[in-house]
């Protein structure tokens, strides 16, 4: 999706950079779309995709919830693994 929000890109672009095959990319494409992450815009015969910021944002906030709990649980065991460290010395 980065490679996305830097500027529009045709579809033969994201082949050539990404290796992947065509068909696959399009597909991939049509399901961002379809989702509302990605914004699509004709140029005469090409499609130009370009990631669509406020589509993604739910998705960062809900993410986001998950990056704060795993956040905590690491600290914790950092916490833990540092009080066992103190125990032994």
């Amino acid at each position: 999706m980065s490679y996305l929000a830097l500027r529009e890109r045709p579809v033969g672009d994201i082949v050539k950079t990404l290796r992947l095959e065509q068909p696959s990319v399009s597909k991939h494409l049509r399901i961002l779309r379809d989702a509302r992450l990605v914004h699509v815009r004709r140029d005469g015969r090409r499609m130009l995709y370009r990631t669509n910021a406020e589509g993604i944002r739910p998705l960062h906030e809900w993410t986001s919830t998950f990056e704060q709990y795993w956040s905590r649980q690491l600290n914790r065991i950092k916490e833990r693994a540092e009080q066992k460290e103190k125990e032994r010395s």
